[in-house]
């Protein structure tokens, strides 16, 4: 059977029904009498079947107009509960948020992050795909993708939000700097054990610019070599070697003194951490919550002050 239409007309036909008479129905629908009669008989037509029996009185319902009925008052009763449903979600942050996070970022202090921000809103879930692949929010039906990226950013017709820089610092244990001394130049950091993020190779380069802007760099082969934060973070703590890592990876551990840095007058090249989503129109309040909660705790973690800190001294 070919489908209705116009589902509109199912609205009228229960207006009339509820009314009365076509004559009440129109005034209520603000429509004229006529045009409302002729949508009836179109709906009628459709279907093959008399809806209504006419008199110059009343108006009564056929048999199978009857049960027609019963199913235009429940589609109507739906489709004002999928309304509700939408203003209710677009009147405070609420439902699903599909988003995406490079691994490394995850478990340098955003889990802490999302968690806090999930504490705070508890109406809202969160389905995270963990990876370090580029996803495609648009085809994956993703609401939003967190990425670090170095400066200058690709076009895209993706909308972003950035929220700072990644910056990658080398911090050692007191234990470690006790043992080996502290540097004062890179050449110093060679003769030591590193252990460094990235995968498996025999050598690693690390790239640094003094406050002059010269360049220098370090090509060493780690003791240990992995693409594993939470790893490498563990390893510096126990002393095996200075690490390369993300400031935000080890916050927590420069405020309690676990790890120092090491050379703060030379600074990598830092990634900007940053949003991309498929457009700021339509944006739900809980994807909208979510980016300026996520803009907040970013710049006032305690990462990005020892970061900043640690470039002055």
């Amino acid at each position: 059977m070919a489908p209705i239409n116009d589902l509109n007309n199912l609205v009228f036909f229960a207006k009339v029904v509820d009314a009365g008479s076509y004559t009440a129905a129109a005034e209520a629908l603000g429509m004229q009498t006529s045009k409302l009669s002729r949508r009836i008989s179109t709906l009628e037509a459709e279907l093959g079947v008399r809806l209504l029996n006419r008199t110059t009185r009343k108006l009564s319902l056929t048999e199978i107009g009857k049960t027609f009925y019963g199913h235009c008052v429940a589609l109507i009763a739906e489709a004002q509960s999928a309304k509700d449903a939408v203003h209710q979600t677009l009147s405070s942050p609420q439902g699903l948020i599909r988003m995406s996070c490079p691994v490394g970022l995850l478990q340098g202090g955003l889990a802490d992050i999302l968690a806090r921000f999930l504490a705070a809103e508890p109406q809202v879930r969160i389905a995270l795909d963990v990876t370090n692949r580029r996803v495609d929010v648009v085809d994956e039906g993703v609401d939003l993708a967190i990425r670090v990226r170095v400066p200058p950013l690709e076009d895209s017709d993706l909308a972003m939000r950035a929220f700072g820089p990644s910056k990658f610092i080398l911090v050692a244990s007191p234990r470690f700097v006790l043992r080996h001394g502290m540097p004062a130049q890179l050449a110093n950091v060679a003769k030591m054990p590193v252990v460094a993020m990235g995968y498996a190779g025999d050598k690693i380069t690390w790239r640094f610019q003094d406050k002059d802007g010269n360049a220098e760099e370090l090509v060493h082969t780690p003791r240990l070599h992995t693409d594993d934060l939470l790893t490498l973070r563990t390893a510096a703590l126990q002393s095996i070697g200075v690490a390369y890592m993300p400031a935000l990876a080890v916050a927590e551990e420069m405020v309690a003194g676990t790890l120092v840095r090491l050379l703060p007058q030379l600074s990598a090249r830092a990634g900007i951490i940053h949003a991309v989503f498929p457009s700021r129109r339509g944006m739900i309040p809980a994807v909208r919550a979510l980016l300026d909660f996520l803009a907040v705790a970013l710049a006032e973690s305690s990462w990005q002050s020892s970061a900043q800190e640690g470039e002055e001294k």
